[in-house]
């Protein structure tokens, strides 16, 4: 099937100035841009890997053509993430059973559990382990693993553990034809290159710092509701991304190195060996990753017919924010070109 270019502002050709552009205005105006109602959500404590509570958001249409779950990136939590709200309304709008989470070290998952990230290592196991828990709730089977960012690299992590855990004894209660697969925007599929690619620009520097300070909060939110669980030193250390990794992270996990780290963690290494419908959306102009990888992910793609890319030249980081033109031409409602492609991509699968 074919589907309409995305046709950004003419302001918006920038993948900086997009992304930007989100946090400045989008942020805080998305609501007068989208017209489906908030769901009715119902609050909901599920058990990850490891036994580990995460915080969710429950909302089940009448008559459900299946269910996504999701969650979003690297920093924030389900109360500040329009992004993935706006996901929840037009999914819900569309007859889909909605599922959104607070992943580890998250919003209100932090209150419940020190656990912190693993960039998928457990994440994925966490997405199915949800869906097994929301079947039990009435949310149904196809289950679509959603994210953004980061977000996007662990619903990868999460269509891959949905097919390990499938053909293991322990399958959870679902079947092979109750996950459906993975739809990501700008997921991360290489942090090593990308971290570096960031902190060598002169704006994206100053984005890297602003993430830290955030994961810093949350690591002394850690260390606030679970008293003796993280070293005040370690968090005081924990300057950088790659230093809240090297401080906080790797050692629970047993890894030597922040860069052996990530290279486990980079869903390049598994793409060719998904086997269910996955869509990725991608941004050549996205300013947070390295653009010397689109080469080698586009030929992992084609190398497998399960993965459909689309890369389109502009977008920015996750955006996406459509000209009147690129709505008009793709018949949409609103200007979120990418969750539209999805959920349209999602409705042929």
């Amino acid at each position: 099937m074919c589907y309409p270019s995305y046709i950004p502002p003419k302001f918006l050709q920038n993948g900086l100035v997009m992304t930007l552009f989100a946090a400045a205005w989008a942020s805080r105006n998305w609501e007068k841009t989208v017209f489906e109602p908030e769901p009715l959500y119902q609050q909901q404590i599920f058990t990850g890997a490891k036994s580990i509570p995460l915080f969710g958001l429950v909302a089940i249409p009448e008559n459900p053509r299946g269910t996504i779950v999701g969650t979003y990136g690297i920093t924030g939590d389900l109360d500040d993430q329009w992004l993935l709200r706006i996901l929840g309304r037009k999914a819900y709008a569309e007859g889909y059973a909605v599922v959104l989470f607070d992943w580890r070290a998250h919003g209100k998952s932090v209150e419940l559990s020190p656990a912190l990230t693993s960039d998928g290592l457990y994440e994925g196991e966490d997405f199915v382990r949800i869906a097994a828990q929301a079947r039990q709730l009435g949310c149904p089977g196809k289950f679509w693993f959603a994210g953004f960012s980061l977000g996007g690299q662990l619903a990868l992590w999460a269509v891959k553990a949905g097919m390990e855990l499938i053909q293991s004894e322990e399958n959870l209660g679902l079947k092979d034809e109750d996950i459906g697969g993975g739809v990501v925007i700008c997921p991360s599929v290489d942090s090593n290159r990308s971290l570096k690619y960031l902190v060598q620009q002169p704006i994206g520097k100053y984005l890297e710092k602003a993430i830290a300070f955030r994961l810093k909060k949350l690591a002394w939110r850690i260390h606030d509701a679970h008293p003796g669980t993280i070293e005040a030193a370690a968090i005081e250390r924990a300057n950088g991304i790659w230093g809240f990794d090297h401080e906080l992270v790797i050692p629970r996990l047993g890894f030597p190195s922040v860069e052996s780290y990530y290279d486990a963690t980079s869903p390049l290494h598994f793409l060719p060996h998904l086997n269910k419908p996955t869509l990725i959306i991608y941004a050549e102009d996205d300013p947070f990753f390295d653009p010397a990888i689109i080469p080698e992910l586009k030929q992992l793609c084609v190398n497998n017919p399960k993965v459909d890319l689309f890369l389109t030249p502009h977008g920015g980081h996750v955006v996406y924010f459509n000209s009147k033109e690129g709505q008009l031409l793709a018949k949409d409602p609103d200007p979120w070109w990418a969750w539209n492609r999805v959920l349209e991509w999602v409705g042929n699968n």
